[in-house]
């Protein structure tokens, strides 16, 4: 690859030397979001655009340069098929990265999006091949992308500018970039065993066994790697082999690790083990982390006895956040909640976890059971003010007031309209998504949106409205921090044949609402990972089934995303889990997204009845405990939307028994 710095200065580089100190951030960005009536577009130049897309979907690469030059008329989407050729020559390891014409695409650009997807790119690859003067000269990107800014700090660190420990760790996410900025800067400790060992241990908590044996290599020498690759294999076999005390902090904590991973394999046998050889393998302070671990897999199988282990831990040592968390929900299980000591382990907490909403509603609710009814109320007021969600409905309702719509900022006016309209950032999303390209038009939508501010975003939020762009709409009036839209963030498109096919099946149509906007916020063409599909994202499995059972003998697996076929077999699918799980909402709706057997055996293991919130609070899936919190709020609000009428979400979420 050809350094940047040659392309620019004409000189050889050495070092960080005082050329390049000059060019250093010289690309970074100078083009803005512009405003303007829409382009009048030549029809051959869209053709052209078009006829480029299909070319790099075929990945007809060289087709692009001739087709780019027809399209340079087309003065909103003009740019792409040169921005698709530059991309995949730059992602093309087989290719040499043509610096000068990127240069001078970057230089010419009047779209401010490529031209920072497009220089955090070359930022990429650049960081990959080890160009870090290249990353440098680039400067700074105007995109939340992780990566990239691992890649730019990896690249000053590599120029002699001072990185400091907790702008990594700031900036880190799992990630290749990522991971090589870790790595060199654990190898210039940078980085060092107390920045390195929570991160190791955090992740062997959450069983991510890929990125933990990333951060054991930070930590450990060659020879230590096969202990540990012994025993995550099988601490048990492992363990037996040690004897006496540790002889340094590596093998103490090898062994740290080993008893965790016990307490997934062997609850029973591993605690023995831990209380007949513990305090002389490991230090107190370990063995009380070691505890916590046995407590946390305990309460992920919902079991009572997790509150015991917890306990037996105590306090006064570093806890992750979810395992904090976890600590708190061992409690709230309980067959009698010691609300004195749910308000300790909340306490433990870190301050800004402990400022989140559920855990001020939590606190809220300990102090109300302790009858510190002043601390009680000024926490369910802080939660029911800031937040318009699960937990602040929950605290609306501790406060003796039903859910109501809070205050609507007026709606946008024509000339707000007629002003947004006029950015042609957003101008540009919507002609992508006009011709069905949502990738390139979501990723065009968000980044217009970016600097707006509420008014402005109520405004782009109406104008998705109008092209029927819901998730957007949704999404974008969601970002307001002052003006809030409830009819905008709850949006009910399609409305009578959604609600019609949700009575059909004897379904609340503001549920099956609250549950559309938490699968494919009213996209009909959204398909997930695993092949879920349209507005309801069926499963394909469910889908045959369903249709089997209720008759629709011209199912085809083609018609899924069809409007009318995916909301009936989506409600039809919903009534039949309902009907299954006890007619209640909240066991369906965590049915709908884990599998109805799942809420089965969570509602098996409670030893007797428990309000619904604390039910949701406590489901052992991360995805499905925050989709449920998600669809039952949602249903609330729409509820309130529908009948005008105050509702309770205490009362859609009801008590779950045995």
């Amino acid at each position: 690859m050809l350094p940047l710095l040659l392309l620019l200065s004409g000189c050889a580089e050495t070092s960080t030397s005082a050329a390049e100190k000059k060019t250093e951030g010289k690309l970074a960005s100078s083009v803005q979001q512009s405003y303007g009536p829409p382009a009048q577009v030549p029809a051959a130049s869209r053709n052209a655009v078009m006829a480029a897309h299909e070319a790099m979907q075929a990945k007809n690469w060289a087709q692009l340069p001739a087709l780019a030059q027809q399209a340079r008329a087309d003065q909103e989407l003009g740019e792409y098929p040169m921005f698709w050729y530059l991309r995949n020559q730059i992602r093309s390891r087989s290719e040499s990265i043509p610096a000068g014409e990127i240069l001078a695409f970057l230089e010419k650009s009047q779209n401010p999006y490529l031209h920072e997807r497009l220089k955090a790119d070359w930022i990429l690859e650049a960081a990959r091949t080890g160009d870090f003067a290249t990353v440098r000269q680039l400067g700074n990107v105007d995109l939340n992308n992780s990566q990239v800014n691992c890649a730019i700090l990896h690249a000053r660190h590599m120029g002699n500018s001072r990185v400091g420990a907790s702008q990594a760790l700031e900036a880190f996410r799992p990630g290749n970039a990522c991971w090589d900025m870790m790595r060199q800067l654990s190898a210039a400790n940078v980085l060092q065993w107390e920045h390195i060992q929570p991160l190791l241990r955090d992740d062997i908590e959450y069983d991510n066994k890929a990125n933990a044996r990333r951060y054991a290599v930070m930590l450990f020498s060659p020879a230590q790697m096969k202990d540990y690759d012994a025993l995550i294999a099988n601490p048990k076999a492992w363990l037996s082999g040690q004897s006496g005390k540790a002889q340094s902090q590596e093998q103490e904590e090898l062994r740290t690790l080993a008893f965790s991973r016990l307490a997934r394999q062997d609850r029973e046998g591993g605690y023995a083990f831990l209380q007949s050889t513990g305090n002389t393998l490991v230090s107190a302070k370990n063995r009380q982390w070691i505890l916590t671990q046995f407590g946390l897999v305990s309460v992920l199988n919902l079991e009572d006895r997790s509150d015991q282990w917890y306990r037996q831990a105590g306090e006064g040592f570093r806890l992750s956040e979810y395992n904090h968390a976890w600590r708190v929900r061992a409690a709230l299980r309980q067959p009698t909640i010691d609300w004195p000591w749910v308000a300790k382990t909340i306490g433990m907490m870190p301050p800004a976890q402990q400022q989140e909403p559920v855990w001020t509603y939590w606190t809220a609710r300990a102090q109300q059971a302790m009858g510190n009814t002043a601390a009680a109320r000024k926490g369910f007021e802080t939660v029911a003010n800031d937040d318009h969600g699960f937990y602040g409905q929950l605290a609306t309702e501790a406060l003796g007031r039903k859910i109501t719509l809070p205050l609507q900022a007026p709606a946008s006016n024509a000339a707000e309209l007629a002003q947004i309209k006029q950015n042609r950032g957003l101008q540009r999303a919507v002609s992508l998504f006009n011709l069905d390209w949502r990738p390139e038009a979501v990723a065009e939508w968000n980044f217009a949106i970016k600097s707006l501010n509420d008014r402005e975003l109520m405004a782009a939020a109406e104008w998705a409205v109008q092209e029927s762009v819901y998730d957007r709409a949704i999404n974008t009036s969601l970002l307001t921090q002052g003006d809030i839209n409830f009819r905008q963030r709850f949006l009910a498109p399609f409305e009578g044949k959604v609600g019609q096919q949700a009575r059909n099946v004897g379904l609340d149509p503001a549920w099956v609402y609250g549950l559309i906007r938490q699968e494919s916020r009213f996209v009909p063409v959204a398909r997930s990972r695993v092949g879920a599909a349209g507005l309801m994202q069926v499963m394909p499995g469910t889908a045959k089934m369903v249709a089997k059972k209720i008759g629709m003998s011209d199912f085809s697996m083609s018609d899924v995303n069809e409007f009318d076929t995916n909301t009936r077999l989506g409600t039809s699918y919903l009534s039949m889990v309902k009907s299954d799980l006890g007619n209640s909402e909240v066991l369906a709706t965590a049915g709908y997204n884990a599998g109805p057997n799942r809420p089965k055996r969570w509602r098996s293991s409670l030893s007797g009845p428990v309000e619904g919130a604390i039910f949701a609070e406590t489901i052992p899936f991360t995805e499905t405990r925050l989709y449920v919190k998600h669809v039952m709020s949602n249903a609330t609000w729409y509820a309130t939307l529908f009948t005008g009428q105050p509702q309770s979400l205490v009362q859609r979420l009801g008590t779950v028994t045995p």
